[in-house]
């Protein structure tokens, strides 16, 4: 049995694992549930034949599951992209069983969308820049509620001060007289401020200590238009460069490319693919925004395309698209791994 050829689907949960094993010709060996544990899963499936390749849908935690088995036993571990497999699923029951027969069956007809698994250094990083990133959203909230509040009072700054955010207007805010509680209200949401403002310099001084011993990020900060935030939220979701076999591939990565929406003799854009990471998308979008003002050749490009009748937000998105190409042929050579300080 140690030389027939077998295939693996596991469908991940925190506290256990459904594993399927299928043969070459798709004939179910084995598939039960099993506890998360990196031993149990090899001591079942090893005496069952020489594992040609592992499926497992990503998902929270499945990365380091995923490393983890194949470190130990030195198997192929691939991680299934959650949203291509949930397409390729035929019936409309959904059950653990099944799920990790679509895996097994998946690796074994070499259909498996397999996504990066990024290497542990990275996920970690990935977990600092979205937790950045949620503090950051978290800034915008408060801001909005203190203008919502300025508005369900009647209360509007003095034409000096603007709506704006900046030092005056927090300033104007600290004396401005409005209602008793709309008052404590509002003195509490500058509080929240503050204490956000705190947290988000933390965040950004971690950063800054990684970026520096970092030579990808250090490239990335000599660009005109990128900043500490946008290069690292590029080195923690991107990872490397060269894993993308073009600059289109990877302007699509982020986000940036058009979608597709032809039928028939019917051709047509449906806006931009509606893929990639949120916060990258919208990074890069402001790149997009701040070279537009101070490169000529990135100026010269969106004015082409205005002249052509193009709206300003697609312009900016092609901008987005095109400079994104552009970063990938100037960074795709780099392939220093990160490393974190302890």
């Amino acid at each position: 049995m140690a030389s027939v050829p077998i295939f693996v689907g596991l469908d991940y949960h925190s506290l256990s694992v459904q594993v399927c094993v299928v043969d070459q010709s798709g004939r179910v060996l084995h598939n039960s549930k099993r506890p998360c544990s990196v031993l149990d899963v090899a001591g079942v499936v090893e005496p069952l034949g020489h594992v040609q390749r592992v499926g497992i849908e990503a998902c929270c935690g499945a990365a380091d599951f995923a490393e983890q088995l194949g470190n130990a036993t030195g198997w192929r571990v691939a991680l299934a992209h959650t949203g291509m497999v949930a397409r390729m699923r035929s019936s409309v029951d959904k059950t653990d069983r099944s799920d990790a027969r679509v895996l097994a069956d998946l690796c074994r007809a070499g259909y498996l969308p397999e996504v990066w698994l990024a290497p542990a250094p990275v996920r970690e990083l990935r977990t600092l820049v979205r937790r950045r990133h949620q503090l950051g959203r978290m800034q915008r909230d408060t801001r909005m509620r203190i203008k919502a509040l300025l508005r369900d009072k009647r209360v509007r700054p003095p034409a000096e001060v603007g709506m704006r955010w900046t030092l005056r207007l927090r300033s104007w805010l600290e004396s401005v007289e409005i209602a008793p509680l709309g008052r404590i209200v509002l003195d509490d949401l500058l509080l929240e401020l503050d204490q956000l403002k705190q947290r988000l310099a933390c965040m950004d001084q971690a950063l800054a200590r990684i970026a520096a011993s970092d030579g990808l990020i250090q490239s990335l900060l000599t660009i005109k238009g990128v900043g500490l935030i946008t290069a690292c939220t590029l080195r923690a979701v991107v990872g490397r460069f060269d894993r993308f076999r073009n600059g289109k591939q990877f302007a699509r990565y982020c986000g940036l490319t058009p979608r597709n929406a032809s039928s028939g003799e019917r051709v047509a854009d449906a806006g931009m693919v509606r893929t990639g990471d949120a916060d990258l998308k919208l990074l890069l979008i402001q790149v997009a925004h701040r070279v537009v003002r101070s490169v000529p050749q990135w100026r010269c490009l969106e004015q082409r395309l205005l002249d052509r009748g193009k709206p300003k937000c697609v312009a900016i998105v092609a901008v987005a698209n095109r400079w994104a190409r552009k970063l990938w042929h100037d960074l795709k050579r780099i392939d220093e791994p990160l490393t974190l300080a302890a």
